[in-house]
């Protein structure tokens, strides 16, 4: 799972698919709350902010 912003979005879903030889599902953290889960402010490879999840 990553927490990307959309600069990195790409490099995420390579990432993911050589971890797991899966595609990933893409949400937009702009758009979607989790009531159990709140993402991190940060994209993991960079410090702007996290826009996508890459899961």
């Amino acid at each position: 799972m990553y927490c990307v912003c959309k600069e990195h979005v790409e490099l995420a879903i390579d990432k993911f698919v050589d971890e797991y030889e899966d595609a990933p599902d893409i949400v937009d953290l702009v758009k979607t709350k989790f009531a159990a889960w709140e993402a991190p402010a940060t994209c993991e490879m960079c410090d702007h902010i996290a826009e996508y999840l890459v899961v």
